[in-house]
């Protein structure tokens, strides 16, 4: 009989819970056409041999935290990057290692240190911006590798069923709020490793008063 009363009892509190997250409209923006959106930081992405050349021979990155992409993490280590105008320090590398080293800014970061980086998908960094890369035992001088990260929206095969979209299409995103708006030319990008997320950069965070974590609806 005990067993049965608390049943009863928390079956209630989940509808109660229910009815209050629905009628604020929360509920219904876990599902889509909703999806939740991310403000990724300045970054570099780091080839194994040009970790030994910034680090020491041997060296090994560190992991500090797991990002939102699963087998993606933050590691302890940090880098300067340099360009004509200025530098900037404290850029965090993001493991594991890639193929190619890559470096993600903003554009605000890019009038900063005096490069023109395009608007690229991450990997694509053919005739990408040139960039310095001062790490504490060496420097980097990449005739390209620098970009600025296209929005974009992470999901897997079966997310990309239910949302009604795939792989390579863009969309719009629109945001609510006091400085809301409608955000072009983001891509999807498929693929059973990826989470649900939607990744923006500073910038398009800063202009629309996003501080990640908010649901945005997509607009095919």
């Amino acid at each position: 009989m005990k067993t049965s009363w608390n049943d009863q009892l928390l079956k209630e509190i989940t509808e109660q819970v229910l009815n209050e997250l629905s009628k604020h409209g929360l509920l219904e923006k876990r599902n889509p056409p909703y999806v939740p959106v991310s403000v990724s930081a300045r970054h570099i992405h780091l080839q194994e041999n040009h970790v030994e050349y910034l680090f020491g021979e041997g060296y090994r990155l560190t992991k500090l935290r797991d990002i939102s992409q699963p087998g993606q993490y933050a590691c302890k280590e940090q880098v300067t990057i340099l360009g004509p105008r200025g530098k900037i320090e404290r850029v965090r590398v993001l493991g594991p290692t890639r193929k190619q080293t890559q470096v993600e800014i903003s554009a605000t970061d890019a009038r900063k240190l005096g490069v023109n980086p395009p608007v690229r998908h991450s990997g694509d960094l053919e005739g990408s911006s040139p960039i310095t890369i001062i790490g504490p035992k060496g420097t980097l001088n990449l005739e390209e590798g620098c970009i600025i990260a296209d929005r974009h929206i992470h999901m897997t095969p079966k997310d990309a069923e239910a949302y009604g979209v795939e792989d390579k299409q863009k969309v719009s995103v629109e945001v609510e709020g006091p400085k809301g708006g409608i955000m072009r030319e983001v891509t999807i990008r498929v693929d059973k490793r990826y989470k649900l997320d939607m990744h923006i950069d500073t910038d398009d965070a800063n202009a629309f008063q996003l501080k990640g974590n908010e649901w945005l609806k997509i607009i095919p």
